[in-house]
């Protein structure tokens, strides 16, 4: 029996990728760490630039903002926009002040609801109190600072209203940009003091104490409308009414501080001499 010739075995040429399969596996893994190692935080890096940007800008980006420092190896910082700080909530008693104060208003407005409804009178809230706006023609004829009869009652009422409260109470006159010039009054100034100053003596005289009541007369300076239109002009016209929500504080004395030799009080001024013309 003829013997079975042996199959010789190949060589195998593939087994080199083998080793090239391995070397590829370690140069990935090597890439991966080095990206893992290289990566950069984007908050971190919006920060850190932000902060070179303004640095070298001499600013802190925004008003109020704040220098950040980043240290190796520490948390994302997490940057909050920069704002307005919160205003404190006022106390309850400010807050009872005021509500006591919209109550008196909404009576006086209550009172003089026809001419609300006409849109001769305005209620404003500001952050001294609460403004009544009355338009001055159903007060004043044109010119004058002399109550007109119809409104006197009106504003009797809304003096019975004031009475009853202990808000200090500011009267305000206020006239358009044109001019008046007469013998009574020179200009917007005067007329619209004495038409402040009129409303007051009614007040007044109606027993709002005169401790509370201020007349202040601001001409034209003050427009909440423009003056190049009629209805503008009649709108600036006006008397407004403030029930303040606080009264003023008393102010305080400002001394002259002492000279470093030790003696009070203040030294005058050397006089400069005068020569004559030659």
């Amino acid at each position: 029996m003829r013997r079975k010739r042996q199959e010789e075995e190949h060589e195998n040429h593939e087994r080199w990728l083998v080793s090239y399969a391995d070397f590829i596996t370690l140069l990935f893994a090597f890439f991966v760490v080095m990206y893992a190692i290289s990566s950069v935080n984007e908050g971190k890096y919006k920060v850190l630039s932000n902060s070179l940007v303004n640095a070298f800008r001499n600013t802190t980006g925004e008003q109020g903002g704040q220098v950040i420092i980043l240290t190796q190896g520490a948390p994302p910082v997490q940057v909050s926009p920069a704002g307005k700080p919160d205003k404190a909530k006022p106390s309850p008693e400010k807050q009872a002040k005021r509500e006591k104060m919209r109550n008196v208003a909404k009576e006086i407005m209550d009172t003089l609801a026809p001419l609300v409804r006409e849109g001769k009178v305005k209620l404003l809230e500001t952050s001294r109190g609460v403004t009544i706006e009355i338009n001055d023609s159903i007060l004043f004829a044109a010119g004058q600072a002399k109550l007109q009869p119809a409104s006197i009652a009106a504003m009797q009422a809304v003096a019975a209203v004031l009475a009853a409260s202990d808000f200090p109470i500011t009267i305000e006159g206020h006239t358009d940009n044109i001019p008046i010039n007469t013998a009574q009054f020179p200009s917007n100034w005067e007329l619209s003091a004495l038409r402040a100053t009129t409303v007051l003596r009614l007040f007044n005289d109606a027993g709002v104490n005169a401790e509370r009541l201020t007349a202040i007369g601001y001409g034209d300076t003050r427009p909440v409308e423009t003056n190049l239109t009629a209805e503008g002009r009649a709108r600036n016209r006006r008397v407004s009414i403030l029930i303040d929500s606080e009264r003023p504080e008393e102010g305080k004395e400002l001394r002259e501080s002492s000279p470093a030799n030790g003696t009070s009080g203040s030294t005058a001024a050397p006089t400069p001499s005068i020569k004559p013309n030659q």
